[in-house]
């Protein structure tokens, strides 16, 4: 089964599916060096060779670096990382301080996509930060920039201060489907691409959760499944989830495929969304298998209005939330 690739931006090809790295950041389960290593080599040798990782997540940038030494230069294989700095000046060589961090940590020369984020808008140095991450990218110190959680009128003006931004990261799913709302038309018209998190909320949407009861805080082990649990209540309850997986459960047996592919499928087949990010938990858990079924799941329109007639009774997040990255802000 050919794993689905896209061009993202010039030389940079990525998978549609990518190994996310935030749960290697210490809340979902300890993470053994040796193991995640061994681990991310059956990701590459499955075709996974896109990994999203950032300066903030724990070991992340060093497992890559370990990674690239381990397997060889002549393996190609595609990271990109976050650079989240904390707001506040944003001069020259404090950006380049903390690019030369991470170049260093992933044992690279280039940064494949920097995705920048900014916690807080009243503070516009975000547009100093982009200024010198422009400056890095003319020294070929990273091939591509992007944003995540970004709203669209802060791409807006970035936009019209003549920064070339390919992506932003947001979150995306058949429950949260904010982005529909301005980002996606407004992307479409500038050539950004998203890139999808969130889309499995943590692992809530699988077989596991359909017609259990709700679950109680101390049944929630990650932070993955503690923080879409939140996005579940604000959406519409426990019940109203309940439906929408029992409608999910319908598709995947149509489809002979899991709950997480249907979901997945959703995602991928919007029009600006070039990759959907899926957490690894290297060393502990895995689901490359069922991943790759995803490429062989064709949603029609009855599958689709389906989905409809249940997301159609939730709340509407963009106005409880805003944008996209309201969330944290």
């Amino acid at each position: 089964m050919s794993i689905e690739k896209t061009i993202l931006g010039k030389d940079l090809e990525i998978c549609r599916i990518l190994n996310g790295m935030w749960q290697v950041a210490g809340g979902h389960g300890q993470i053994d060096s040796e193991s995640a290593i061994a681990d991310m080599e059956k990701y590459q040798n499955s075709g996974f060779t896109t990994w999203d990782l950032a300066d903030i997540y724990g070991p992340a940038e060093s497992l890559i670096g370990k990674f690239r030494r381990k397997i060889g230069s002549e393996e190609k294989f595609q990271a990109l990382t976050k650079f989240v700095p904390n707001p506040g000046l944003m001069s020259s060589s404090i950006v380049t301080h903390y690019i030369e961090q991470s170049l260093q940590k992933m044992d690279t020369n280039c940064i494949d996509l920097l995705q920048f984020h900014w916690w807080d808008y009243n503070d516009a140095s975000y547009l100093d930060a982009l200024n010198n991450l422009s400056k890095l990218q003319r020294e070929n110190k990273i091939k591509h920039l992007g944003l995540t959680n970004f709203d669209t009128e802060r791409v807006k003006i970035m936009i019209e201060h003549g920064y070339n931004i390919v992506s932003n990261q947001v979150q995306y799913s058949i429950l949260d489907q904010r982005p529909d709302k301005l980002m996606a038309s407004f992307f479409a018209k500038y050539g950004i691409k998203i890139l999808s998190y969130g889309t499995l909320l943590g692992g809530f949407f699988s077989e596991k959760y359909l017609g259990v009861d709700e679950p109680l805080r101390g049944d929630l082990t990650t932070s993955s499944l503690q923080k879409y649990k939140n996005m579940i209540d604000v959406w519409g309850g426990w019940q109203l989830f309940q439906e929408l997986l029992s409608t999910l459960n319908d598709i995947a047996q149509k489809h002979h495929c899991s709950i997480a592919n249907v979901a997945t499928r959703f995602v991928l087949d919007k029009p600006q969304v070039a990759g959907v990010i899926i957490g690894a938990r290297l060393g502990i858990a895995e689901h490359r298998e069922n991943n790759t079924q995803v490429f062989n799941v064709k949603l029609d329109s009855q599958d689709i209005s389906s989905i409809n007639v249940v997301t159609v009774k939730a709340n509407n997040l963009f106005e409880i939330i805003g944008d996209c990255g309201g969330e944290y802000r």
